[in-house]
């Protein structure tokens, strides 16, 4: 941990960001603190956070509306990717990372900063996603996290606060910890720390409860172009238009909720709660158009790939060597992705009923049963026959 004299700290609006504040400058010798907060389309009105920096001493508050570039060159490529982290989770906060990392490092470098800081504590993957997306942006810039190394409790944290001029929460604070941004949300303490416990109705915002959604079922057809979701319903879009559309109308038949528990970087096990409605049906809508388009050596291979690449966003390495190499093949995937997949929204599941492609590599005349089969059936002997010809080699030395 370095000292330096001008910080850009990532903001909140929260107890730890706003203490860090005071703390960076009465403690460590800050002479000046620029806040910077991100709109990541959290649906939050940032004024009031921006408004609660200065009050807490910062000398200049920003706040960046980032959520094109967060959904465009974030969120998109982790669609082609077919990004799930365990196979189940989205990335959708682990997707905002790096994001607001960069905004960190190019405001540092616009204001003359010596280092970047941010309130993570030493538990979380955050304050890794942080330190190795800035260093891979700028190793020059120093880190500060005061809140991995003040060893205060939140009841200290908040009297520290008090001390300063920050009022205490005026009200009894949410049990749950909750980021939350376009492409989704994760929940996790309180009474969620006991695996065995179901969650509350009351954890869930962006998904209806399975008792509350309708009782027909909905179609919706979305429309890629190289793997880029473009259209739903045959009405062209932009990303983020596309995302909240489409985050509603799955939301509402409650598709989207994940329960699990995963394996952090630190090393623990952590029980999380995330809802991503638009990110789940288009990764899965997206894989499935895949298996259309796709030779299959590609996409075997792409498999394991994809799960490289996860590990890398879930782990912080977005701005690495490996994650460049791994984008370049993904891309070069995806210039045949082109086509639509149809998706049956009902009771809590997204079920791709359909699909098509230009580029589609189902024949029909080869894969039918029909009068129309054009499969040569007599050329199956031969082919199984050297197909199996290692077998038979290993099985007479082993067996003869």
């Amino acid at each position: 941990m370095g000292r330096a004299t001008k910080v850009v700290l990532a903001y909140s609006g929260g107890v730890d960001t706003s203490v860090c504040i005071p703390y960076l400058k009465n403690e460590w010798g800050v002479e000046e603190v620029i806040t910077l907060a991100a709109d990541l389309g959290q649906g939050e009105d940032l004024e009031p956070v921006r408004q609660k920096a200065l009050n807490s001493g910062a000398s200049e508050s920003l706040v960046i509306d980032a959520v094109e570039p967060f959904v465009k060159n974030y969120g998109y490529p982790a669609i082609q990717a077919n990004a799930l982290y365990e196979n189940r989770y989205p990335l959708a906060t682990a997707l905002g990372r790096p994001l607001i990392a960069k905004l960190l490092v190019d405001t540092a470098e616009k204001y003359g900063a010596d280092a970047i800081a941010h309130g993570c504590t030493g538990k979380g993957n955050d304050q890794v996603r942080f330190d190795v997306a800035a260093a891979g942006l700028n190793p020059k810039l120093k880190i500060l996290a005061p809140a991995r190394e003040w060893g205060m409790s939140r009841e200290e944290t908040i009297a520290y606060g008090e001390k300063y001029g920050i009022p205490s929460p005026v009200k009894k604070s949410s049990p749950y910890s909750i980021d939350k941004n376009l492409l989704g949300m994760a929940i996790e303490a309180g009474v969620l720390e006991d695996p065995w416990e179901e969650a509350p109705e009351d954890v869930f915002e962006m998904t209806k409860a399975i008792a509350d959604t309708p009782d027909e079922p909905e179609y919706v057809e979305i429309g890629f172009e190289k793997g880029l979701p473009v259209s739903l319903n045959g009405e062209a879009m932009d990303p983020v238009a596309l995302i909240t559309k489409l985050n509603q109308l799955a939301g509402s038949h409650g598709v989207g909720r994940i329960d699990m528990v995963e394996n952090r970087l630190v090393g623990i096990k952590s029980r999380e709660i995330y809802e991503s409605p638009a990110m789940l049906v288009l990764i899965h809508a997206h894989r499935d158009l895949e298996g259309l388009t796709l030779t299959g050596d590609v996409s075997r291979y792409k498999r394991g790939i994809e799960d490289t690449y996860t590990q890398l966003v879930y782990n912080g390495l977005w701005y690495s060597p490996l994650k460049a190499a791994l984008d370049a093949f993904i891309v070069q995937t995806q210039d045949v992705v082109t086509g639509s997949v149809r998706v049956k929204l009902f009771k809590g599941s997204a079920a791709i009923v359909g699909r098509k492609s230009e580029n589609s590599l189902y024949s029909f005349d080869l894969a039918t049963y029909g009068a129309e089969d054009e499969f040569d059936h007599k050329a199956a002997e031969g082919f199984i026959y050297i197909w199996g010809l290692p077998t038979r080699v290993w099985s007479g030395k082993m067996k003869g």
